[in-house]
């Protein structure tokens, strides 16, 4: 039986090599205005101005903005029940709200239901790759694993590793000290390298995570070919004092991850706030990249992300939601707050820099850029059709553009995913507008 043949019409946008970071005239930018993007099965095969022949299904999309899905490098997925929780910074955060959220995923029908609801809400804010943080619970692994399996997604996750800090009941147990080692041997036999599925060694941070429970991760991450490994790094100053004083012996918190063997091109690092040159240097080396989680860092007050001292250190820069931290699932959201923490900062970020960060960057530093991340031809149909402006007043800002950086801006600060007509997944679409035939 031959692969569907699919040939679908919008306004084409994706990157042929990285952006300056303000530069709005680009050349990494590659723009084809009503163009037809050719699937066939669930890859891309091509793009072209002229219509297919009657062999491809043609779906019209004329007018509307066609991207890359959304590679979304930093999110939690048992976590929606404490988005927009008022009063607390990151250690409060944890106890008061995190915590008994992420308990209720020991329950597997719960963590089922809480998979769905997450990977649908996903592909409904645009996002059709993620690095996920489940829980400590196998329940919430083999739950989010099974639905990105038959949403046929790009999933990278892997058990959260907790074993001191951190209530018991979400504690690894510590006289079992081989427990948590074997259920993640377990896990990454199932599903690692399964459909489009990888696994992540999953520290949740340092403090949570003893020595031996380090080193274990540090052994478990070169095991076996491909695994990734994700944590959270130097988002808060109250967090790195408490590093300091667990970890004495280690440089800074980021050495306590390189002393467990923890730093390689596959390593994912959540916020990247307070760290330091000789920090951003060894993260160059090793090729480890930092996931820019500015919605999250603004809500809990952690700080301002240092861009241009990490870019110009030559480490790799992605985007993330944090959700529950943040406080919204859309990327778009999560890039124009990017652009006011990095205006704070004294970094003006073209729109080009911010959107490739959430795509073709995003999939670079993961190594992933031969399958997302583009719209080019050989990688995988992952893609989202939106319309360039929802609101009146957006429908006006995108006359008056004057140029096609401007319009692309306007849609980054002025939007949301209510901008979203649909989502495609491997060449199937998975997500449709209410309304739209």
């Amino acid at each position: 039986m031959s692969a569907a043949r699919i040939a679908l019409r919008g306004d084409l946008l994706d990157f042929v090599a990285a952006p300056a970071r303000a530069d709005r005239d680009s050349p990494a930018v590659r723009f084809r205005p009503g163009h037809w993007l050719l699937i066939e099965g669930n890859t891309i095969v091509g793009a072209q101005l002229a219509g297919p022949d009657v062999t491809w299904r043609r779906i019209d999309h004329a007018g509307k903005l066609v991207l890359p899905g959304f590679i979304d490098t930093h999110v939690h997925s048992a976590q929606l029940d404490v988005i927009g929780s008022w009063g607390a910074q990151l250690l409060d955060w944890l106890e008061t709200y995190t915590f008994p959220a992420e308990h209720r995923m020991v329950d597997p029908v719960l963590a089922q239901q809480g998979s769905r609801l997450f990977l649908d809400a996903l592909l409904a804010h645009g996002s059709t790759s993620a690095v996920v943080f489940p829980t400590v619970h196998k329940a919430s692994v083999d739950a989010l694993f099974e639905g990105a399996l038959e949403r046929g997604m790009r999933l990278i996750a892997g058990k959260v590793l907790m074993d001191r800090h951190a209530p018991k009941t979400l504690c690894d147990d510590i006289d079992d000290v081989d427990g948590a080692e074997r259920d993640c041997h377990e896990l990454i036999e199932r599903w690692h390298g399964r459909g489009r599925l990888a696994y992540a060694v999953t520290p949740r941070f340092a403090p949570t995570s003893s020595d031996a429970q380090l080193a274990m991760a540090g052994r478990l991450l070169a095991s076996r070919d491909g695994l990734y490994m994700q944590t959270h790094v130097a988002e808060n100053p109250d967090e790195v004092r408490w590093v300091a004083e667990l970890f004495p012996k280690a440089r800074s918190y980021l050495d306590v991850y390189e002393r467990h063997g923890l730093l390689n091109q596959r390593s994912v690092l959540a916020h990247g706030i307070w760290l330091d040159a000789a920090d951003r240097a060894r993260l160059h080396t090793l090729g480890a990249q930092i996931a820019f989680c500015p919605s999250s860092n603004l809500f809990l007050g952690s700080g301002l992300f240092g861009w241009a001292a990490t870019e110009d250190a030559g480490v790799g820069i992605s985007l993330a939601s944090d959700v529950g931290g943040g406080t919204s699932l859309s990327m778009q959201r999560t890039l124009a707050d990017g652009y006011k923490v990095q205006a704070l900062a004294g970094t003006k970020l073209s729109a080009w820099a911010l959107l490739h960060a959430a795509t073709r960057g995003a999939a670079q530093a993961l190594g992933l850029s031969h399958e997302i991340g583009s719209l080019e031809g050989g990688t995988v149909a992952d893609l989202c059709v939106w319309d360039w402006a929802g609101s009146a007043v957006a429908r006006r800002r995108q006359q008056v553009a004057r140029d096609l950086h401007e319009k692309v801006f306007a849609w980054i600060t002025l939007g949301d995913e209510r901008d979203l007509v649909e989502t495609w997944v491997a060449g199937v679409r998975r997500h449709r507008r209410d309304g739209v035939r």
